[in-house]
């Protein structure tokens, strides 16, 4: 996971490179043909040098804008690479987590849990496969506040799932039948980290969790 940081700055570095190839490729045809131009004007009429300076400026001035767009680019993937490496600090430990997926490895269940906005009257937990099938079900707390919820990581008729990736959603209504805002937090071990399409990520299995997310860290519990 952590060789994707450094493979932005390469990708980053070649289009920077790239910019520049090509501006270099124009600025030498416009000067070919200024040249040219030049051993081929008529003495007597000579031709008007400040296009050419107004055109020489303009390169200088792309020129200099595609070096500041390098430096900010190492800068920004200086930041990136330094975050992803911090990140070493995650792996081994047990996290909370905005989310809704969560890994079952084999044998296991999950940490659940669950904010309600606001007081319910019924409250469903369901919790799907990597497909989207329903294998649990089961009725939820109704106060306004975070409820934990320990999946054993049985199904429905009482036999264990399989290892994979899964996702629990929370129902809730009030008073008026109306859905109550809920928030869905994961607990789970980090086994590694990186990077990917500018945001850092936590991966629990193959659960990505983005850095964002995480709202508390701790040793993981010695077996």
């Amino acid at each position: 996971m952590f060789e994707t940081a450094a493979a932005g700055t390469a990708t980053e570095a070649t289009r920077s490179a790239t910019s520049k190839a090509k501006l270099e490729e124009d600025l030498n045809k416009f000067l070919n043909l200024l040249v040219t131009q030049l051993q081929n004007q008529d003495p007597l009429e000579p031709m008007d040098a400040n296009e050419f300076t107004n055109q020489l400026v303009q390169f200088a001035n792309v020129e200099q804008q595609i070096q500041q767009n390098t430096n900010l680019e190492t800068l920004i993937n200086i930041n990136k690479t330094s975050q992803v490496a911090n990140l070493v600090n995650y792996v081994g430990k047990t996290i909370r987590a905005v989310s809704s997926a969560f890994p079952v490895i084999e044998g296991g269940g999950a940490d659940l849990s669950y904010k309600l906005e606001a007081p319910a009257t019924k409250t469903t937990i369901t919790i799907r496969d990597s497909s989207g099938t329903v294998v649990y079900t089961t009725t939820g707390e109704i106060d306004a506040k975070t409820h934990a919820f320990n999946w054993d990581g049985k199904d429905s008729d009482g036999n264990q799932v399989p290892e994979g990736v899964y996702s629990f959603a929370v129902s809730a209504h009030d008073v008026d039948d109306s859905l109550v805002n809920v928030q869905h937090m994961v607990s789970g071990h980090v086994n590694s980290a990186g990077s990917a399409g500018g945001l850092v990520n936590l991966y629990m299995g193959d659960v990505s969790v983005p850095l964002e997310n995480v709202l508390s860290i701790e040793e993981a519990p010695i077996n």
